[in-house]
């Protein structure tokens, strides 16, 4: 395998460099990011999240009838997201109910508006 070489006849250094810091200042918020994205890749997980943006809160019953899966199938994809902190535990006697961890409401609600709005499916259309 032969190694593409750039064609560029001079580098704008000054845009490297600020492109560099820009990057090292962000490079906490891009992994954690990263991370979160990882976990909402998964279709099953993304309905999950969406599913709880809808609702107060949700138990694994209440998800495996929705999905039409299994509790063990549900309980593995909530221990990932709860692992990640993107939903939260309350306990009420022997039930765990799940929500969505407020604090990424702003990073998913907007593609959870697109969606909604179909916006995704004109987005592949064209």
């Amino acid at each position: 395998m032969s190694k593409q070489e750039c064609i560029r006849e001079v580098a704008d250094l000054n845009q490297i460099n600020r492109c560099i810091e820009s990057l090292n200042e962000v490079e906490g918020s891009i992994d954690r990011l990263t991370s979160i994205l990882k976990l909402t890749a998964n279709d099953v997980r993304l309905k999950i999240l969406y599913l709880l943006s809808k609702e107060d809160h949700l138990c694994p019953c209440d998800l495996g009838d929705i999905l039409d899966m299994s509790i063990p199938a549900i309980s593995q994809h909530l221990r990932k997201l709860k692992d990640g902190g993107l939903v939260e535990t309350k306990r009420d006697g022997q039930v765990i109910f799940y929500s969505l961890n407020s604090k990424f409401e702003n990073i998913l609600l907007p593609s959870f508006n697109q969606i909604e709005n179909n916006n995704l499916l004109e987005v592949l259309a064209a």
